[in-house]
């Protein structure tokens, strides 16, 4: 390891200068003694041996500095090594820089071996071969700042989660060609349209099989978390369920179907070009893209419906047309105005159509120029002449018919004033009281149109004198003159009556 290594190292050197350190305590020692000569006058005296100076002691200076030395690198170490006893999903990364934790995990996971059973010759696949994984450097850097080797509290902590995955196509093409025996391939369920019924209808999926690739994934993790390198997992195959299923094509269809009913070229609210089921889906297709469902419009079979919009959408404006009395008051509208209209700007439409589509949606809004209608008044009134015995129906003061009538004998007259129409009775048995007091029923009077309290412009078929008085008060008519009025006149309609 990196502080034995430095321990060591630098024991050698301390040893190192020791040695030299006695070479030269042992040249001094050895080194002859010089003895003094004798001076005059002095008395004879006999010089004992000089004695060896004591040699000197660095050992512990040195032992000092190579101690030192070795605190400094192990506390250097301990600034970017992981504490012992630390592991990452089961791996150990103790004693190692994060970058060393990380290569360790990955080899780790890499090298893990997979036997696979009971699908014929076993077969051993690595996690390399299943494109297995794990995020290393996170996890080492979460190892490091969680346990550093100078924390001591921090040595043989709790483990540290990793989550490891398999890459689900390199896993799929690994394992189907190393067990191709137990792969069938499912059906997705799909939504396609039923020319007979108009609608569109739900394909079921069918199941396949494969491996359990979910399942091999968890044997890993629990093998790779219990500090193992090898494993043993059945090859044999197990119910595959297909990408779509049956609710998933249900949920489209009935969006789809949906559509149908209200697809169409809108003006405003109205929904001015409806298209047909069979035309809408010949517009589109449902496609099945890696397991999901989709619809994918084509426009250039949508432009060909557009390049006919014009004839559908264009026309000209129609103008109302009012009755109204002498004051200008509306009674009834004979034709409502409608605006007339020019298809617009079509060139990016059928880019906006397949938009729509794609996200099931057939309100189609047009872009169109309109050109307002105009109103025209009609004022209307119906003249009762009783000296001629003629109705006429004039129309801005200009007459429209005029009709023989036949109006109240002498003895039950017409009355004469200004009077308004109030009442339209299809059909309908009169009673009218005789001067003697006797009550005369008619049966099924026709196109009765009241004017005066219970006196009206009818149908007559119990007589053809008219142009002469035979009535109990009302107007006698021909009984297609009579309809004539009776739709000509609504409520409300001036009918003056004088003679």
């Amino acid at each position: 390891m990196f502080v034995t290594d430095l321990i060591s190292a630098q024991d050698a050197k301390t040893e190192k200068l020791n040695e030299a350190t006695d070479a030269v305590v042992a040249q001094e020692s050895d080194a002859p003694t010089a003895a003094l000569p004798p001076q005059s006058g002095d008395p004879e005296v006999a010089w004992a041996p000089i004695e060896p100076a004591p040699k000197k002691k660095r050992l512990g200076l040195w032992i000092g500095l190579g101690a030192g030395a070795v605190v400094l690198a192990a506390g250097a170490a301990s600034m970017i090594l992981i504490a012992p006893g630390t592991t990452v999903a089961g791996i150990s990364v103790g004693w190692l820089t994060p970058g060393a934790a990380a290569d360790a995990i990955d080899a780790h996971v890499a090298e893990t071996e997979v036997t696979l059973t009971g699908a014929g010759d076993d077969v051993v696949l690595t996690g390399a071969d299943l494109g297995a994984s794990i995020d290393a450097g996170a996890l080492a850097d979460k190892a490091f700042a969680e346990h550093p080797l100078w924390n001591l509290g921090a040595w043989m902590g709790d483990p540290i989660a990793g989550e490891i995955t398999l890459d689900p196509s390199t896993a799929d093409s690994a394992l189907r060609s190393a067990v191709p025996a137990s792969y069938e391939d499912p059906t997705d369920a799909g939504v396609v349209f039923d020319a007979a019924t108009a609608a569109y209808t739900v394909t079921p999926s069918v199941s396949g099989t494969a491996v359990d690739i979910d399942g091999l994934t968890a044997a890993i993790v629990d093998t790779v978390a219990d500090g193992g390198k090898s494993l043993e997992f059945s090859g044999a195959p197990v119910e595959a369920a297909a990408a779509v299923t049956d609710d998933d094509a249900t949920t489209l269809m009935t969006s789809l179907n949906g559509m149908l009913g209200t697809i169409g070229f809108y003006v405003g609210e109205e929904r001015t070009v409806p298209v047909d089921p069979a035309t809408a889906a010949s517009w589109f297709s449902v496609v099945d893209d890696d397991g999901s469902l989709r619809v994918v419009a084509d426009e250039a079979v949508i432009q060909t419906t557009i390049d006919s919009l014009a004839g559908a959408v264009d026309r000209a404006p129609v103008n109302a047309t009012n009755i109204v009395n002498s004051s200008g008051e509306v009674l009834r509208t004979e034709t409502a105005g409608v605006n007339g209209r020019a298809l617009g700007d079509t060139s990016n439409l059928a880019s906006e159509v397949a938009d729509k589509l794609e996200a099931a949606d057939g309100v189609i809004p047009l872009a169109v120029t309109e050109t307002p209608f105009e109103s025209v008044n009609l004022v209307r009134k119906i003249d009762v002449d009783l000296g001629s015995q003629t109705a006429t129906l004039i129309e801005n003061g200009a007459v429209v018919r005029s009709w023989a009538i036949s109006s109240g004998k002498a003895a039950t007259p017409t009355d004469t004033g200004n009077f308004t129409v109030y009442a339209h009775v299809r059909m309908q048995t009169m009673k009218s009281r005789e001067p003697d007091g006797s009550i005369t029923e008619t049966p099924n009077v026709p196109w009765v149109t009241y004017f005066n309290g219970d006196e009206g412009f009818h149908g007559t078929y119990w007589h053809n004198a008219f142009g002469s008085p035979r009535s109990h008060g009302c107007v006698n008519m021909p009984i297609d003159v009579a309809k004539f009025v009776y739709e000509w006149s609504p409520v409300g309609l001036e009918v003056s009556v004088h003679n």
